[in-house]
């Protein structure tokens, strides 16, 4: 289903319990003194409501960042490899078009084989750290008889070097994002409570009670399902795609 009306689905889904509740409340709920609540209620209200808003503001925040940290990291690898590439072509031998050879399996593993794995939370097969190695090994072995063939086996060995870690750093992200049971807990169990608050308030007529309180939950089911969508920066309605290293399989010829 796609994933803005699966949005709109828990927003309205929301709104109609709260509505519901909101009207078993004051339909048959305890009424007598609500109005002289007020004053208090708004205060605990108030205060549940600063702590909620923190909680989930810092919550998007981290995972928005994870996501654009995997984009950010994605770029880096490819064009590093894509250098390191373009570097080992000016060492002697065949060493240029084995590099090329084991940089375009790479890149291949990386879209076809990794990305549906991290996107599906799997294991990643060891394929990827194989063919670096590869071409470590054959970067280093290649013979440099002058200054410039030296700067230019440096310089493939840094970009490789700066391939692995920004590999290992897309992977870090991959296994680190997402919201653990814990803080899960609190975010339902968080607006679950701060949707119910309204209920103590009194004075206002059904109607504007109810609209309240369905406005409320809906944001707060729009807000858990965003968090929802960005667990996973390689999966969801904001998912990091493989388009860095669909791009270096066109450089890499």
């Amino acid at each position: 289903m796609n994933v803005y009306l699966t949005g709109v689905f828990w927003v309205i889904g929301a709104a109609v319990v709260a509505a519901v509740i909101g009207y078993l409340v004051r339909r048959f709920g305890w009424d007598e003194g609500r109005r002289d609540n007020n004053d208090a209620a708004g205060q605990v209200f108030t205060i549940v409501g600063g702590l909620y808003a923190v909680l989930v503001a810092f919550v998007l925040i981290s995972l928005f960042d994870g996501v654009s940290s995997a984009r950010e990291d994605s770029y880096t690898e490819a064009d590093s490899l894509v250098a390191a590439t373009w570097a080992a072509e000016a060492l002697p031998g065949d060493t240029g078009e084995q590099v090329r050879a084991l940089a375009t399996a790479y890149v291949n593993t990386v879209a076809q084989q990794e990305w549906p794995q991290l996107a599906a939370d799997s294991p990643i097969p060891a394929t990827g750290w194989s063919q670096l190695d590869q071409m470590r090994r054959v970067v280093a072995a290649a013979s440099a008889s002058d200054d410039w063939e030296t700067d230019r086996k440096n310089e493939a060995t840094d970009q490789l070097w700066q391939t692995y870690q920004s590999r290992q750093d897309r992977l870090n992200g991959a296994e680190e994002q997402g919201v653990g049971a814990v803080m899960w807990f609190a975010l339902i169990l968080g607006g679950i409570i701060f949707m119910l608050l309204p209920n103590l308030f009194g004075g206002t007529r059904m109607a504007a009670h109810l609209v309240i309180v369905s406005t409320l939950a809906g944001t707060i089911a729009l807000l858990l399902y965003a968090i929802l969508q960005l667990q996973n920066p390689f999966s969801g309605g904001s998912s990091v795609h493989p388009d860095a290293f669909t791009a270096a399989v066109t450089r890499l010829g």
